[in-house]
């Protein structure tokens, strides 16, 4: 069985919204494109390298695979990501029945994006891992199709643009199974799920009157 793995870089306020250029997704009026690159440094480097390295296809949505598709078949010879995700199969989410996917390996994952993943992730074969994609993501979470996150959060705040959680997530506990820190102050993460949230209390075993009150107040 497949697993979807969720690779993203996220500022502190959750946005993850053209981390690669200015002109990487303007829309909405974002003007911060490229707020990621300034952090790159060899543990990014390197972080990225490791989760390029075990076997993968991956899982775009149609915005993020016309970026990738216009950038990384043209990069020099000796970047090894570029003839990397020519090789693999890319697997697009897309409303349009009729886009053309002239970059090779890629393929429509239909109308039904959802219950195509269902039955890829039920298949032998290598993990199916997303880049970017924010409006996709959020139909992998709220379907509750996500194994694991690969988060890599940046320490700045963009304030609006689009984030990687919506409200139509479902809420899940998640394992912390590695953390590390760049030079630059990346912090990068690795969850995997850990079943259903478990609550708990800090409050009195018995209310104060006061309390009683304030509860009160907020119905």
């Amino acid at each position: 069985m497949r697993k979807i793995v969720v690779g993203a870089f996220v500022s502190l306020d959750g946005i993850m919204q053209a981390p690669g250029g200015p002109d990487e997704d303007p829309i909405g009026g974002f003007k911060f494109g490229g707020w990621g690159a300034p952090y790159f440094d060899e543990t990014m480097t390197e972080a990225v390298g490791e989760m390029f390295a075990r076997p993968f296809d991956l899982l775009l949505g149609r915005k993020t695979w016309d970026i990738f598709a216009a950038h990384w078949p043209y990069v020099d010879a000796d970047d090894p990501i570029g003839p990397l995700f020519d090789r693999i199969n890319k697997y697009v989410a897309t409303r349009n029945p009729d886009l053309k996917l002239g970059w090779q390996n890629s393929h429509s994952l239909g109308p039904d994006s959802v219950a195509a993943l269902r039955k890829l992730k039920a298949e032998d074969g290598p993990d199916l891992l997303t880049q970017g994609s924010t409006d996709f993501l959020k139909t992998l979470l709220a379907s509750d199709l996500v194994d694991e996150l690969n988060i890599s959060i940046f320490p700045l705040v963009l304030g609006k643009g689009k984030r990687l959680f919506g409200d139509a997530a479902l809420p899940s506990a998640l394992k912390l199974v590695s953390s590390k820190v760049s030079g630059s102050g990346v912090t990068i993460n690795k969850y995997v799920r850990d079943g259903d949230i478990v609550t708990g209390s800090f409050e009195f075993e018995t209310p104060t009157e006061a309390e009683l009150e304030r509860r009160r107040k907020l119905t």
